[in-house]
């Protein structure tokens, strides 16, 4: 029965356990002979028939080892239940700090990506458009006109490295990702990575790059928007370098920045998505479902956007109808977030429906008006709204939910588009099975590594190939030059560290929020820390309890 209660263990680490990264071994030292590669009899909870002990070495040994790989093999396979790829739901709402939204009295929104999502069609007109402003304005080759968006090139939260003109895929721990970092459309070998940031794959962010990811010498891009001016930066670099022509890395991003803030600036994609909100606009009905369930529950609204009013009044008509702004108890436009929420000196100014501005005196926000620029220490006053009563919702990690988080004790809700598609390709089968037998894997290899005479070594070696041939598919499932917004290939992302730290919530739309009760506690799981974390695949496949080392390192003490 002892190998039946193993099977049920180690099946639910792959139910509960198996997609948090490295997973630290348990000891049990007073096991004798339990020490890699199998457990001796006395070993608690051992398989009542344990195998044999280990040969000294030579063929035998390497034998041994690939007979224990073998057994992990079926041992994975037979383990894993179908059910398990279809845990995760795509229409979830994912909870990174308990909070009740029976607490909540006032929620927030941003605009873009938030209450407005929108079509993927609309990147490839921004590339289009920022491509044709730096030939035409900014004199660029003419041959750049040749480059296509490619949606599948770039993905969310990368940094680029100006001066270096690297664009790359960090950890939550400032180191690159290798394999991930690309100069132009090419990538860039892991040894120049290595040798360009002083022999080491750390990045010094704190030296090179502000609170909000935006330099000087690195920047990171954390909107949506983002990801076609990611496209851009480098195509241009590829056309330069392909066509041997030198540069300066300085001017060269900021022509293409200035480019891509130009079509926001000059209206360019407020025009295309006015011209046709069918196109552009989704789930515009459920945006209507989720502010009138709120309201109806009596709650308060506000609405605090970037965007100009003419263009949220046109897009809100479409999606709510002609009187949206009576659900709404505060609309504030332009409002210049994120120093909206740090600079005390800008006043509200009331505009009127031709988006002409008034110039008295603001000593209230009322319903159905609408008010520009502004800052939140004067909406605070006024409003009376503070603390954990009020949820913000927004796509920006930086400029719409750090500050409100930090330095106010807002709730904050991210809206996480990309985690729709994650959470599919991590429901496949092929990323499951890909996935735990890499965390299998990696078991083997810690536990294993206590034998180093030639051939075992040889067998290890074999081992670590295989490991990394499975991280590279299973970063290949989401993207193939950059892998997951949320993962390198075990930690968390630099992205990913910052939506936990800055969101309560996340979700991939504002819909999610119709799929739970108005009153209803959201719960996070309480992920493991590495001295709380599950053990090893193979140890619990096995019961082996022992962690590799603890009896030669006895001595230490």
């Amino acid at each position: 029965m002892a190998g039946v209660g193993l099977r049920a263990a180690a099946r639910c680490w792959l139910l509960c356990g198996s997609h948090g990264g490295r997973r630290a071994a348990s000891s049990s030292p007073s096991c004798p002979g339990c020490g890699p590669p199998g457990p001796g009899p006395h070993c608690p909870g051992a398989p009542r028939s344990a195998p044999s002990p280990a040969p000294a070495g030579g063929t035998e040994l390497s034998e041994h080892l690939w007979a224990r790989y073998q057994d992990m093999r079926r041992l994975v396979h037979d383990l894993l239940p179908p059910e398990v790829c279809s845990l995760l739901n795509p229409a979830a709402i994912y909870a990174n700090n308990e909070i009740s939204l029976r607490d909540v009295e006032v929620y927030g929104f941003d605009y873009d990506y938030t209450l407005a999502q929108y079509a993927d069609a609309l990147h490839p007109e921004i590339f289009n458009a920022a491509r044709d402003i730096l030939i035409e304005h900014y004199k660029y080759p003419e041959g750049i006109r040749k480059y296509d968006y490619n949606p599948s090139f770039a993905i969310r939260g990368l940094h680029y490295d100006i001066q270096k003109s690297l664009l790359m895929k960090i950890d939550a721990f400032h180191y690159v990702q290798l394999g991930t970092a690309y100069r132009g459309l090419q990538p860039v070998p892991d040894e120049e990575v290595i040798d360009l940031y002083g022999g080491t794959q750390h990045i010094p962010l704190y030296q090179m790059s502000g609170f909000y990811g935006k330099g000087p010498s690195i920047k990171q891009f954390m909107d949506i928007f983002s990801l076609p001016e990611m496209a851009l930066l480098s195509c241009v670099v590829d056309y330069f370098l392909g066509h041997g022509l030198e540069f300066d890395q300085t001017h060269l991003y900021k022509d293409v920045t200035d480019a891509i803030r130009d079509v926001h600036v000059k209206g360019l994609m407020y025009q295309w998505i006015e011209r046709d909100m069918e196109k552009y606009i989704l789930r515009g009905d459920e945006t209507f479902a989720v502010l009138s369930r709120l309201v109806a529950h009596g709650k308060q609204l506000f609405l605090i956007t970037n965007s100009p009013f003419s263009f949220v009044d046109k897009g809100m008509r479409h999606m709510v109808g002609p009187d949206w702004r009576q659900l709404f108890d505060v609309v504030i436009v332009q409002a210049d977030k994120p120093s909206f929420f740090t600079d005390r000196r800008k006043p509200f100014r009331k505009l009127d429906e031709t988006g002409s501005l008034h110039w008295d005196r603001i000593t209230r926000l009322e319903k159905g008006k609408i008010y520009r620029q502004g800052n939140l220490f004067d909406f605070l006053r006024l409003t009376e709204w503070r603390g954990p009563r009020v949820l913000y919702f927004g796509d920006h990690l930086y400029s719409d939910l750090a500050d409100l988080m930090l330095r106010h004790g807002w709730r904050t809700g991210a809206i996480i588009p990309e985690l729709e598609r994650e959470i599919r390709i991590i429901n496949t089968e092929q990323y499951m099975h890909s996935l735990t037998w890499q965390q299998a894997l990696t078991g083997l290899l810690e536990r294993m590594q206590t034998y180093q005479d030639a051939e075992s070594r040889q067998v290890l070696a074999a081992w670590m190939k295989e490991r990394q041939e499975l991280r590279c598919i299973t970063k290949a499932l989401f993207n193939a030059q950059f892998g997951s917004i949320f993962r390198t290939f075990h930690n968390p992302t630099y992205f990913s560290r910052r939506l936990v730290r800055f969101s309560d919530l996340y979700m991939a739309s504002l819909s999610c929020l119709l799929n739970y009760r108005v009153d209803f506690t959201f719960y996070p799981r309480r992920t493991p820390l590495q001295h709380e974390a599950p053990l090893w695949m193979d140890q619990l496949c096995t019961g082996c309890m022992k962690t590799p080392f603890l009896g030669d390192m006895a001595h230490i003490r």
